[in-house]
This record gives structure tokens, C-alpha cells and sequence, in this order.
């Protein structure tokens, strides 16, 4: 026997508004055109990002486009100009990813630190530094990312960043200002109450952070990846599969320097005779002298080389502090590891640029996360001074897989 049900007025009218709804919802999407989602999954699987380095704001370039002693703010804002214009040009015909394609986004912009100066006398403070930054680049970089967004930034402290927050074997003044490591830190780590720069500590807040990237982890961390560094790095890599490539971003190179480690000599002070810096956790293996540039380092890498034996995912390793346009295969002091570095050009201080203007350059770094490659490529931003208006021209590329 068939039962009927009784259905209020108020019920009946509430059931035929949910009909109109759903009709009115199923016909609206028939008429989304289907390029629609083409063009939406052709986008998902490109990122493009910018890396620089080292505006070492307060000081001045020697030559730059005819003047002399050219002052930081114009150089940077000049390349600023050249990052700006990128959109529209074209990729070079290379093997890389996008070859011959026009660039039409970028997504993030990585600054590898040294943002400011160190604060010795005559230079202008941290504070006065973070300020032409802020202005010049992350108000007047004027990108967007695939779907249209503002491009976002990724920021990292260098070691004149770190020294200017806690002090240096020679005068400075102020003594101390850890303006870039605070702006750098509520940037990026974006705590719920706002680090001040009377509360900063740099013993307790370092700057570590990481972020995923349509399958790709990207750690950015404190200088380099001393054994202080890799805990904080080993937790967070517990949390991340094996299966996905680690890309790590810091400012030293793999083989750091030894003046950059702490004084390994009770009190550990900072002397213009021992010349340490006192910039990572970890105290320095080698003696109670900091080596030159580029000394030994060699124990101290055995523990970074073992943590990469540890996690064979990390795939590739960007930074700046000696700056110039490099890809080369770090492989430990004894030969045993085989990681794939891009070093970055500084337009301050780079060890060819700053005596050949023409080799001012930034990298432009293009992942296809589909077949997991990245294409890194030189961008020679100022290879005719005499005419600012000239395009940005490719230099060297390398393509690796993910």
C-alpha cells in the first residue's frame, strides 16, 4: 500500500528554493568555459622565484653606470628595476624548464641576508638599513605569482645582520642594533606578540622556518647548519616525507668560515686577536684563531656532511656571503657527498662584480613541480651601463632533478 506523507506549506516553498539552487548552481557551471581549468592546472605545477643577496645597505659601490662611490639604495634600487621588468621577456632558449617561453610570473622572492652592513663606524645603523630595504624591495618589488597574488618574500640573516644584534670585536655604533634580525624574524616566523628589539635574544630566537611549495620543503635557516641548527632542521624534517625534495636556504656556504663560529676559549669572548664572531652556537674545533677566509673548516662539516647522508631528500642547497654566480657540487671535506649549491651575486660586494660592473647579476630559479626539475639561471642585469634601460640578458644555467 503506497503511503503519502504530509508536507506544511512552509516546507514545500523551502524544498522548491532548494531546487531552484541547485539547478541555477548545475547550469552556472556548464557555462564555465573548460579553458577555464586548463589554465588553472597548466599554472599549478610552475614556480618561479628570484635570489639575491647581500644589498649591504650603507655602503658604496667604486664604479656604477659612470658615477663613482655610488651609494647601496641606488645600485639596489637600479636591480630592483631590472627584477621588476622581468615579466614579459622571454626564457632563454636553452635546455632549462620554460625554454623560449615568456615569463609571465613570479611567485617569491628569496633575499639570502646581509641586508645591512655591520654598523662599524662610519656605516648608518641596522635600523636605518632595514628601512631603504623595506622601501626598495618589499614595497617597491612589484611581482605576482601565477594566480595574480602579490609575489611573497622569503628572508634569511647574514652574518652582519647577526653581528650588528649582538656586537663585534670592533667599534661599532650604536654597539649594538638588532633592527634586521627583529623585522627579519616578525616577518617571516609572524609570532602572535611581536618581537621588540629590547626582548630579542639571539641565543634563543633564531630564525628558522620552513614552508611546503606544491610538494617541495623548503627550510630557511640561522646562517648555516651548525649542530645547533640541525636540531631544530632534524625536527622538522621528522615531519616530512622521504619522498619529498628539501631544498635548504641560508647565507654562509657549505663549508661556512671559521671566524663566523663561537671563540672556543673560556670566557668565548670576541677578540680582534682570536677574530671570531661569535655567530653560530657552535664552538669552533680547530684551534683558538679563526682561520682566514675560507680556513679550515673541516670538522665542523663532517657533522653537516652526516646529517645530509641522513636525509639523501635534501636535493639542493642556495646561498650568498661569498658572492658571485656559481652552481657547483659541494662534497665535503673528504669527497664522500655529492650536493648540488647555487651561490648568488651580491650588488654590493660581489668578487667580480664589484670590479666588473657587467657581471652584476641575480638568479632567477624555475621548479616544475610535475617533473620535479629546477632550472637555475644567471640574470646579467647590468651588462651595458651606459644604457639603464637595456634588458636583463641569461648567463649560465643549470637544470637539475628534484
Amino acid at each position: 500500500m503506497r503511503k503519502t506523507f504530509y508536507m506544511s506549506p512552509y516546507f514545500q516553498k523551502q524544498l522548491f528554493s532548494l531546487k531552484k539552487v541547485v539547478l541555477i548552481s548545475s547550469f552556472s557551471l556548464l557555462l564555465i568555459p573548460v579553458t577555464a581549468f586548463c589554465q588553472q592546472d597548466s599554472k599549478t605545477g610552475d614556480i618561479e622565484m628570484i635570489f639575491t643577496s647581500d644589498a649591504h645597505y650603507a655602503i658604496t659601490r667604486k664604479d656604477f653606470r659612470g658615477g663613482t662611490n655610488v651609494n647601496s639604495h641606488i645600485v639596489n634600487t637600479a636591480m630592483i628595476k631590472q627584477i621588476n621588468a622581468l615579466p614579459g621577456t622571454t626564457f632563454p632558449a636553452d635546455s632549462g624548464i620554460n625554454a623560449g617561453k615568456k615569463i609571465n610570473s613570479i611567485d617569491y622572492v628569496i633575499e639570502g641576508g646581509d641586508i645591512a652592513n655591520r654598523m662599524e663606524i662610519p656605516y648608518q645603523s641596522a635600523a636605518a638599513s632595514w628601512a631603504q630595504f623595506d622601501t626598495d624591495y618589499i614595497h617597491g618589488i612589484k611581482l605576482t605569482g601565477h594566480q595574480n597574488e602579490p609575489v611573497q618574500f622569503f628572508v634569511v640573516p647574514g652574518n652582519h645582520d647577526i653581528s650588528n644584534a649582538i656586537g663585534y670585536y670592533k667599534p661599532m655604533q650604536p654597539l649594538t642594533d638588532p633592527t634586521s634580525m627583529v623585522k627579519i624574524y616578525n616577518m617571516m616566523l609572524k609570532p602572535e606578540k611581536p618581537m621588540t628589539n629590547g626582548a630579542y635574544n639571539y641565543a634563543a630566537d633564531k630564525i628558522n622556518y620552513s614552508r611546503n611549495i606544491k610538494g617541495i620543503h623548503f627550510m630557511f635557516i640561522t646562517l648555516w647548519a651548525d649542530s645547533a641548527e640541525r636540531i631544530w632542521m632534524q625536527k622538522d624534517l621528522a615531519n616530512v616525507s622521504k619522498a619529498t625534495p628539501v631544498i635548504i636556504v641560508c647565507h654562509d656556504q657549505p663549508t661556512c668560515e671559521a671566524k663566523h663560529f663561537t671563540n672556543p676559549a673560556p670566557p668565548h669572548n670576541m677578540t680582534a686577536q682570536n677574530k671570531f664572531e661569535n655567530l653560530t652556537a657552535e664552538y669552533y674545533k680547530e684551534g683558538y684563531v679563526a682561520a682566514g677566509d675560507d680556513g679550515s673548516t673541516d670538522i665542523e662539516q663532517r657533522g653537516f656532511v652526516k646529517f645530509l647522508k641522513a636525509h639523501p631528500n635534501i636535493k639542493a642547497y642556495f646561498h650568498g656571503n661569498s658572492n658571485w654566480n656559481e652552481f657547483y657540487v659541494y662534497k665535503g671535506p673528504d669527497n664522500d657527498v655529492a650536493l648540488p649549491v647555487f651561490r648568488v651575486d651580491s650588488p654590493m660586494k660581489g668578487k667580480y662584480s664589484s670590479k666588473d660592473e657587467t657581471k652584476l647579476s641575480f638568479q632567477l630559479i624555475s621548479i616544475d613541480t610535475k617533473a620535479m626539475k629546477m632550472t637555475v639561471r644567471e640574470c646579467l642585469w647590468n651588462t651595458n651601463p651606459s644604457d639603464p634601460t637595456a634588458k636583463v640578458v641569461f648567463g649560465d644555467s643549470k637544470t637539475i632533478l628534484l
